[in-house]
């Protein structure tokens, strides 16, 4: 059985999405050109950021808008949490929602520019 290993964003702008998850992950994209970017995480998942005005098929007007789409990174504990929020607050990300405790365990989600949602999280025990 396959499982997936690659995610794939819809994005306004591939080079500034690209820069823009360089500096928050650490590292320069494998792959870079105008309308498509991909970066090789740690997990061994490919993140691709895909032009959204030339991805095909086309998206079409029914397609979800950003923010549809949630990258999620799990960390070891909640000082974790703390210590990436205020990282990414520093860097100037939105912040959708500050850190809190859900059912899942401790959180936070920010934005990137075309508004999918990135949520950090230590998993409850």
């Amino acid at each position: 059985m396959s499982h997936p290993n690659f995610v794939i964003l819809y994005v306004d702008s591939p080079p500034r999405s690209a820069a823009f998850y360089s500096a928050l992950l650490g590292r320069a994209p494998a792959e870079s050109s105008p309308t498509f970017a991909m970066f090789p995480l740690d997990s061994g998942v490919m993140l691709g950021l895909w032009s959204k005005h030339t991805v095909e098929p086309p998206a079409g007007r029914d397609a979800a808008p950003g923010g549809g789409t949630e990258l999620a990174f799990a960390v070891e504990g909640n000082a974790r949490v703390d210590e990436m929020h205020a990282d990414w607050r520093g860097r100037g990300l939105p912040i959708l929602q500050a850190p809190v405790t859900l059912d899942f365990g401790y959180t936070f989600v920010a934005l990137d520019p075309d508004q999918h949602r990135l949520r950090v999280f230590a998993p409850g025990s």
